[in-house]
């Protein structure tokens, strides 16, 4: 059974990565993730507001006026409420890169090109194989149009992208008016990959004590869906890689993935679920099914599903829409 796949330029056993999370911060568990079978790993992220300099007369000025809006600054997270320093986050890609024989894609956070400019250089100087730029980004600006918006968000990859060598690989949310549109903006810039989605953490309102809450709620298959449909429209319409991120809990999710066209998928709340060893169980579930199914490659599998292969995807995608709505009676 042949599951290799090449993703970023990289030739992996397998198509199931860890994604960018603890566990592949965490020394211990990357040798754990290694040994039951990791091809690659995609290191947890380092945010551009650590990097910034800017921000630090930021903090300087929320320390200052803390007693004045407390409620309002709740928002915002403290310096400490970050694990690794931008200098702490370049050893930790050499000490993981000296403890496994896999490769190491290192992950970086932000939305404006300030902080992109030095510190991609200096990731890959680090030992990094590949970068992945995760563009989260919640646009609340009523005078900031969509373009602007997606301008800015392809300067910060422009930036990311000059004096590096490294393949990169850019998360996406799931909100733009044309996703194909500006997947092919990315594809001009040299991106080599793009990511399927990233996913917004929406906090909580504490009505009593007049604070947010931060919520982090770990995925499910149900938001699978989202991500196949559009792994199913770009398959074909781009020549950029397509991995897959959130949603993959079963061998059965790996598959769909797969079918929609996705080159890899991403695993991170299965993995923390179920512990590192349940990424053996992913691989081996979807062995199986080729097996049962009679695949004996995952070319064969990889995009059949996709709008590429739909003599009609349009009139598919309209015709199941009105069927799902006739469908549902009320009692």
């Amino acid at each position: 059974m042949n599951l290799e796949t090449t993703y970023l330029g990289l030739t992996l056993p397998h198509p199931i990565l860890p994604g960018a999370g603890p566990l592949t911060g965490d020394l211990r568990k990357v040798r754990q993730l290694e040994d039951v079978g990791a091809p690659c790993l995609i290191m947890n992220s380092l945010f551009e507001e650590q990097i910034v300099k800017e921000q630090r007369a930021a903090f300087a000025a929320i320390d200052e006026a803390e007693d004045s809006f407390a409620e309002a600054l709740s928002f915002l997270p403290e310096p400490e409420d970050y694990c690794l320093g931008p200098d702490e986050y370049l050893s930790r890609i050499a000490h993981i890169k000296a403890a496994v024989d896999i490769p190491v894609i290192a992950s970086v956070n932000g939305i404006s090109p300030d902080g992109w400019r030095e510190y991609p250089q200096l990731i890959a100087a680090a030992g990094a194989d590949a970068l992945e730029v995760n563009l989260y980004h919640l646009s609340a600006d009523k005078f900031e149009s969509s373009a602007e918006v997606e301008e800015r968000l392809l300067e910060s990859v422009r930036a990311a992208r000059e004096g590096i060598e490294i393949p990169i690989a850019v998360k996406l949310p799931p909100f733009f008016t044309s996703i194909p549109h500006f997947v092919s903006r990315l594809e001009e810039l040299g991106v080599q990959a793009v990511v399927l989605f990233n996913r917004f953490y929406q906090p909580d309102i504490d009505i009593e004590e007049l604070r947010t809450e931060p919520t982090l709620r770990l995925s499910t298959s149900a938001e699978l869906n989202l991500r196949l449909r559009w792994l199913a429209i770009l398959h074909g319409r781009t020549g950029l890689d397509l991995s897959l991120s959130g949603g993959i809990h079963e061998s059965h999710d790996v598959i769909k993935g797969l079918m929609a066209g996705a080159t890899t998928v991403q695993t991170v709340s299965g993995l923390l679920l179920h512990g590192p060893a349940h990424l053996r169980n992913l691989v081996d579930g979807v062995i199986e099914w080729m097996h049962e199914h009679e695949y004996s490659h995952l070319d064969q599998l990889r995009g059949c599903m996709s709008h590429q292969n739909a003599p009609d995807p349009e009139a598919i995608e309209r015709g199941n829409y009105a069927m799902v709505l006739h469908s549902w009676t009320a009692d």
